[in-house]
């Protein structure tokens, strides 16, 4: 399985509460407003955002990889108020191995309400459905409680500490390592 396969047209999904789907030029304002809030950014790999510039950059980025058949961002829109709140992704893929990474950002607006937790699951569901995927990790800094408790709901098991994974922000990042496998997901999610 290739990349071009699954992400050749970046298929949008649905869940209750959520359309994720492509980011537009359109969503600029809100990746602004939550790019800028250091209580979101503190937990992200990248800078706090420091002029509209860097939301345009970061569409940019998402765009170009959409026209070159890559992974890229959903963004995730939340239907009640149809705003753009985040995105969710895949932030890599080995389709050798069968092993993919996900990664999300949320507006701290609409946190403690479990979107990630909805969001991250469609993604997880998407990558066992569509991805052939036998394994789904995901990373968040020891820290980050709340991005614990998402991928814990998710379904994800805690798998363990990495010392010193990242250097972010000129600081070296402990980080925690959670996974969840195909059968793990089809066995909680019978119907």
């Amino acid at each position: 399985m290739k990349v071009v396969d699954v992400f050749g047209d970046l298929p949008k999904l649905e869940t209750e509460r959520l359309y994720l789907r492509k980011v537009h030029m359109d969503d600029a304002p809100s990746i602004f407003n939550y790019g800028t809030n250091e209580q979101v950014t503190k937990y992200v790999t990248w800078d706090t955002y420091s002029s509209m510039e860097d939301a345009i950059d970061f569409i940019q980025f998402a765009q170009n990889r959409y026209k070159k058949k890559q992974i890229a961002p959903w963004g995730i829109v939340f239907k009640k108020d149809n705003r753009f709140i985040g995105t969710v992704d895949f932030v890599s893929w080995q389709p050798e191995h069968k092993s993919a990474e996900i990664g999300y950002v949320i507006s701290q607006n609409y946190w403690g309400r479990g979107i990630a937790t909805e969001a991250v699951n469609k993604v997880i569901e998407y990558g066992f459905s569509n991805m052939d995927l036998v394994r789904i990790q995901a990373f968040c800094f020891v820290e980050n409680i709340g991005s614990a408790r998402v991928m814990e709901k998710a379904g994800m098991t805690f798998e363990g500490i990495i010392r010193k994974k990242l250097l972010i922000k000129g600081i070296h990042r402990d980080v925690k390592l959670y996974s969840i496998l195909r059968e793990e997901y089809i066995s909680t999610n019978k119907k």
